[in-house]
């Protein structure tokens, strides 16, 4: 053994402990690897840093952008919406649906891009139904992975795989060979995730931000919402409306001509200047500012000049005692012609509030979601008429954009199917497309993208390129081959399995594919066994990367959830030794060893 092959498998385990004792961050530990393999010369500088022009690194930023176009288009909010009427409020049912649809997807394509596509909508339904998002993301990218198996083009790898047997003379894979063992994988995996796997993932809220009051913004708000003159719902009844099945919102009370205040039974008709109390988080109600034919009480009278510059900003306040807001509403504190600012909405302690908010006195504790100009807000923190809480930070959707952005995605998709242009290339193409259209600009997508995924990707691809340079992938995988070439044909079909897995946590999956399959094929021609069942084998190992999140999939989800490494390992393992399982069961009964 090599001094450069005992640096790299020190540099390797060095790498891993220090991804599992998390006291760095993630893309820090990735890019000394890089530093390391430069400056010890086990890779020359310039493959060490070739992975970030990679076209994988390509690839997942072209999916990042195309992913962010969808929200801002609000194609992830109408498809979230969608989702939760499948699922309901049940947390279980949501993660068993989300997991169907994308496995279903991955089967026929990429499951980076399928992950790429369902991350923004999962996010959006997790939002909805007030869970954290790392509860969802996690299993949605394992259900991709484990649909890897079931087609050809599932991924990659088993184009590579199949190239290789056609150089030994082999039949290549057909499209379906690998169904037969790749779909038990597929189900049994998703209902190990479903009844066990997503209750040992932490419960992050990452995606909800960082502030530090850990409350703010979770409140839902009273507020009043008019129904203008020409307005489409005037005639519809509640039900039909769809307040809480399309925008989330619960209708509390229906004020008509100002005095009436009427039930909202689900059969009652809308009419004209009709006021509706009703109850949302800060998203739907400011969502609801772009539904024609509604309006804000408050946005009526949003002529008053200083409420219409550029210094606009939305906020949530607290009010503590001794502000002198306590004890009097808003009509008898002219609130918006004293303080320049409209109140959009109420919360307190979660109660209803059935009368209209203006004739509401205000007590201690009340938050408010208010709008009005930064150092008007500013001011009134400073002197105590109420506690900011923080910024309301909201992006309006550019829906007339959506069935473009929709068209650009799918077009992408099906080039890439197709293999019309590589994913890649495919990507990049999408991304330009949703630059120049306007769904989302440049500097949103670049504020917006997680750009240590990036990093921790260049970096690995790195790390899997000295693997093979210094020699230390073969070096594994002649040791463990020669350690069991004595053995039965199962304990070999086992370590040919474990022998890809491994090798596939720090290179990509084809590298591993590359590397194991002619050895295993040579292996089993001298033994005289069916090299096709070893290369079956190879393929359903090399596609398990669930124990370490440096998949692609993986990392695509691991900011957006905040998982930590040993989340992998803690959720992964167990879903590892079962795809173990029924792959060294069936393997042999369908490719007779």
């Amino acid at each position: 053994m090599s001094t450069e092959i005992i640096s790299m498998l020190f540099l390797v385990i060095v790498a891993m402990v220090l991804f599992s004792l998390e006291k760095l961050p993630t893309d820090l530990i990735a890019m000394g690897v890089v530093l390391a393999l430069a400056l010890t010369g086990l890779l020359p500088p310039e493959q060490a840093f070739a992975g970030f022009g990679s076209d994988t690194v390509v690839m997942i930023f072209g999916l990042l952008v195309l992913t962010r176009a969808l929200v801002r288009t609000g194609v992830a909010d109408n498809l979230g919406k969608l989702m939760l009427r499948l699922t309901g409020d049940h947390e279980e049912r949501a993660l068993l649906v989300i997991s169907v649809a994308v496995a279903t997807l991955s089967a026929l394509m990429s499951n980076t891009a399928s992950t790429a596509l369902f991350i923004p909508i999962t996010i959006e339904l997790a939002r909805r139904l007030r869970m954290s998002s790392s509860k969802l993301l996690l299993p949605l990218a394992f259900a991709s992975i484990l649909a890897s198996s079931i087609t050809l083009v599932s991924t990659s790898t088993n184009i590579v795989i199949s190239g290789l047997l056609t150089q030994y003379g082999l039949p290549p894979i057909g499209m379906f060979e690998l169904a037969p063992v790749g779909i038990p994988v597929a189900v049994l995996g998703v209902v190990y995730m479903v009844m066990l796997g997503h209750r040992l993932i932490p419960n992050r809220t990452a995606d909800t931000g960082n502030h530090d009051n850990k409350e703010f913004g979770i409140h839902p708000y009273l507020a009043e919402l008019l129904v203008l003159p020409g307005s489409p719902f005037i005639g519809k009844t509640l039900i039909a409306a769809g307040f809480g099945r399309e925008l989330d919102l619960t209708v509390l009370r229906v004020v008509r001509d100002k005095t009436h205040y009427l039930t909202p039974r689900a059969h009652l008709k809308l009419e004209p200047a009709d006021e509706l109390l009703v109850r949302g988080h800060h998203e739907e109600l400011l969502e609801a500012r772009q539904i024609e034919g509604l309006a804000f009480k408050a946005d009526i009278k949003l002529s008053d000049p200083r409420l219409q510059t550029g210094e606009m900003q939305l906020a949530e306040v607290i009010l503590l005692s001794g502000s002198p807001l306590i004890g009097r509403t808003l009509r008898e504190l002219r609130f918006r012609q004293r303080y320049g600012m409209q109140t959009l909405g109420i919360n307190r302690h979660g109660k209803s509030i059935f009368r209209k908010l203006s004739q509401t006195p205000l007590q201690i504790g009340d938050r408010m979601l208010i709008q009005g100009r930064r150092t008007r807000i500013s001011i009134l923190d400073a002197n105590n008429t109420f506690q900011v809480l923080g910024a309301v930070e909201h992006q309006y959707h550019k829906r007339e954009l959506a069935p473009w952005t929709i068209g650009i995605f799918a077009a992408v998709l099906i080039l890439a199917a197709l293999n019309v242009l590589s994913l890649p290339v495919a990507v990049l193409t999408g991304t330009l497309a949703v630059f120049l259209i306007g769904s989302i600009t440049p500097e949103e997508a670049y504020h917006e993208i997680a750009w240590e995924t990036l990093i921790v990707i260049g970096s690995m691809l790195a790390l899997g390129a000295a693997m093979q340079h210094t020699g230390t992938a073969e070096f594994l995988a002649t040791r463990i081959v020669g350690l069991v070439q004595n053995a039965s044909p199962t304990l070999m079909l086992s370590a040919f399995f474990f022998l890809s897995l491994l090798l596939t946590q720090p290179m990509s999956n084809q590298a591993a594919a590359v590397l194991v399959v002619p050895i295993a094929i040579q292996t089993a021609q001298q033994l005289g066994l069916n090299p096709r069942t070893f290369v079956m084998m190879i393929a359903v190992g090399a596609s398990c990367s669930f124990i370490t999140p440096l998949e692609p999939a993986c990392l695509m989800v691991y900011s957006s959830g905040d998982y930590r490494f040993t989340d992998f390992i803690k959720v992964g393992s167990p879903l590892t030794i079962l795809v173990y399982l029924i792959a060294i069961l069936l393997v042999p009964v369908f490719w007779p060893i």
